[in-house]
């Protein structure tokens, strides 16, 4: 593998990447925190919030760096739905060259937390440890080729408990249009709005967490 700076080279490619991306930001001067922030992701390191991120990007000017990284992830305006679209864009059409999208795939992550800050934060099952405890919780829609598969959606799930509190609402930043949804209405939305973007039909695959739901089946179905 070429680890040198060409333009094919891993370095290259990933930096091409990014700026695929980051059209999808909507402005300009969001491109340089992004950028960071993605690489801040994929350098080694067990944190991934901004501070030690700032720390492995830009080691000569931590402070900058972190303020530059807060201030994108928590305050700037863009779609991380458009974002995922550019990733679909891109990835799709290389995952289909290598065979036909055979399956939809609904399911959830979750994502273990310490504290209770964090947005969406609860105790609930968590699939990562297999038993109810504190974490977040994202549900997601992927398409699936023999092989490989690609997330098309993904959106924090949030429970009552947050939705109706404004307190936790404002001190998070929630939007307004953001209110209660059942993980199987979640997904229902992410296919209709995948059917409506035109992408490849397959079967779709979900548990019996989902498939439980009436109107989830029946949605699917219609």
């Amino acid at each position: 593998m070429d680890f040198s700076t060409g333009e094919g080279s891993v370095e290259g490619r990933f930096a091409a990447y990014v700026e695929h991306l980051a059209s999808a930001l909507g402005h300009a001067d969001r491109v340089a925190p992004f950028r960071a922030y993605c690489t801040g992701l994929m350098l080694p390191g067990e944190r991934k919030s901004v501070e030690p991120m700032a720390a492995r990007v830009e080691p000569g000017r931590v402070g900058a760096a972190h303020q530059s990284l807060h201030h994108f992830v928590a305050k700037a305006a863009w779609d991380d739905a458009a974002v995922l679209g550019a990733v679909r864009d891109l990835v799709l059409p290389v995952l289909q060259a290598h065979g036909p999208i055979r399956a939809w795939i609904i399911d959830d992550t979750g994502m273990p937390k310490k504290g209770r800050h964090s947005v969406g934060v609860a105790r609930q099952y968590c699939g990562q440890l297999g038993k109810q405890d504190n974490c977040q919780v994202a549900v997601s829609l992927s398409v699936a080729s023999d092989h490989a598969s690609l997330p098309v959606a993904f959106q924090l799930y949030l429970p009552e408990a947050w939705a109706n509190d404004p307190a936790l609402r404002a001190k998070a930043g929630v939007p307004e249009a953001v209110t209660f949804q059942t993980k199987p209405a979640i997904a229902l939305d992410q296919v209709r709005a995948a059917v409506a973007a035109g992408l490849s039909a397959g079967v779709v695959l979900m548990d019996a967490g989902y498939g439980n739901d009436t109107a989830l089946r029946g949605g699917i179905s219609a």
